[in-house]
């Protein structure tokens, strides 16, 4: 079998074991013994969707009893594991490679010393992020110092446009800061609907990009400072 083969093959969930499985977190009053997929859901707070999909990338591996998914010992760790990571914001294909390099660890110290390298990496990522961040909420401030200064011409008598629920939260996860694709893991949906949803609800303010929207929607009292 070719590397790409091989690479090919780990990544629909044909990853082989992996035997030595770094710490990390499991969930309070976890149920003793093998788990059904509704309790592995309920024990790590996710969506059977967010199973499957876990499962499809390679990221987690389940038993069969019958037409039953289970999940034992060894694969509730590596769930803590995969769940750990993503609550980082760590994209799948970067779990990917780090479980990878677990599959391939001889000893527990060595898969400890790959998790706590990864972990780095990632607090470097974010902090990283913070800064444009900082930078975000900046121009929201600017540009709501200017509104305040500038009466912005619209119609008072005209209500503003319905939003959904869904919108609702993707609006105040844009007041928030938060990216795009960490407004997708948010709301579990792909980047992609978040990206048109952004759009419609920037359309809807009559606005040209998000940092107009928000500061239109702190103003008129949608969402909070």
């Amino acid at each position: 079998m070719t590397n790409e083969s091989k690479k090919a093959d780990g990544r629909s969930g044909a990853r082989k074991t992996i035997r030595f499985l770094p710490v990390a977190p499991l969930p309070e009053n976890l149920p003793e013994g093998r788990l059904a997929i509704a309790d592995m859901a309920n024990a790590f707070g996710v969506t059977h969707r967010t199973l499957h999909f876990y499962e499809e990338k390679g990221l987690l591996r389940a038993a069969r009893v019958g037409p039953m998914r289970v999940y034992g010992p060894e694969e509730i760790q590596q769930m803590a594991v995969v769940n750990t990571c993503r609550e980082t914001g760590m994209p799948v294909a970067v779990i990917q490679e780090l479980l990878d390099q677990l599959s391939a660890a001889g000893s527990q110290d060595e898969a400890d010393v790959i998790f706590r390298t990864a972990m780095t990496a990632r607090k470097r990522e974010l902090a990283a992020q913070q800064s444009t961040i900082r930078r975000q909420m900046q121009q929201i401030n600017e540009l709501l110092d200017f509104s305040a200064s500038h009466e912005i011409e619209t119609n008072d008598n005209a209500p503003p446009a319905s939003f959904s629920q869904v919108e609702l939260r993707c609006l105040t996860l844009m007041a928030e800061g938060y990216p795009t694709s960490r407004i997708a893991r948010a709301l579990e949906v792909e980047p992609g609907e978040i990206q048109v949803m952004e759009k419609t609800i920037i359309a809807k303010f009559n606005s040209n990009n998000r940092f107009q929207a928000v500061a239109k929607a702190v103003m008129l009292g949608i969402v909070g400072h």
